[in-house]
């Protein structure tokens, strides 16, 4: 996978209105989402239950933007060829989740999937090094995983900056989940963060015109960082 150096906003629907997806995922597509991010919860792994395959196929009619599946899950083995059937994109695996993480990866892969692994906080970068050749995407959760609306854990940024020199030169986008918003998001980029979650920072307001500037928001201050 060849990316781009633009900063990529990937809204997570957690925070938006349930009772209007459908509408809601339209309405982010039209404000600039660059990818639309898909919080799955298992109610084991984190404490919290969001939302499963039936979900993401329902709404990928919506909207032809990548869809970016987060699954924070205990079984993720069991589970990747459903999301990808379901039209995951991008499917990101917790690297603490996973007995045979290499396998993992190569299995996303097998599925036409882009791979990922995310980091909760405590772990550390150097988990990746011999994984390296099997990603397309870090993501580094910059809160613990389970709930949205949580503050940015500012100790983060030396974990993104010490993956962005792992990862040097080579094609693999690093992300960020977790309190990020128009203030969190130039310590992100500054420290080598391109793809930015947001889900109460962009939700907030109603309707279209309010999400485009949340958006363009996000997306300013962390361009003007890098």
């Amino acid at each position: 996978m060849h990316v781009d150096d633009g900063i990529i906003i990937a809204p997570s629907i957690l925070a938006s209105n349930f009772s209007r997806l459908a509408d809601e995922v339209s309405a982010i597509d039209r404000a600039g989402a660059d990818w639309i991010h898909l919080d799955v919860m298992d109610g084991h792994f984190v404490p919290n239950l969001t939302f499963g395959p039936p979900v993401i196929k329902a709404l990928r009619h919506v909207t032809d933007r990548t869809f970016d599946a987060h699954l924070m899950v205990s079984n993720p083995d069991a589970l990747l060829d459903s999301y990808a059937k379901a039209g995951a994109e991008i499917i990101t695996v917790h690297a603490e989740a996973c007995a045979h993480l290499d396998r993992t990866l190569s299995r996303i892969r097998e599925l036409g999937c882009r791979a990922g692994v995310s980091l909760n906080p405590h772990s550390p970068a150097d988990v990746l090094a011999h994984v390296l050749d099997r990603l397309d995407l870090i993501l580094v959760m910059t809160v613990n995983p389970g709930f949205g609306g949580q503050s940015f854990i500012g100790a983060m940024a030396e974990k993104i900056a010490t993956i962005r020199q792992m990862t040097a030169g080579r094609d693999i986008v690093i992300e960020v989940d977790g309190g990020i918003t128009a203030e969190t998001a130039p310590l992100v980029a500054a420290a080598g963060a391109r793809a930015l979650v947001a889900g109460s920072a962009v939700f907030k307001g109603d309707g279209e015109a309010a999400y485009r500037a949340n958006i363009d928001a996000i997306r300013t201050a962390a361009a003007a960082a890098r």
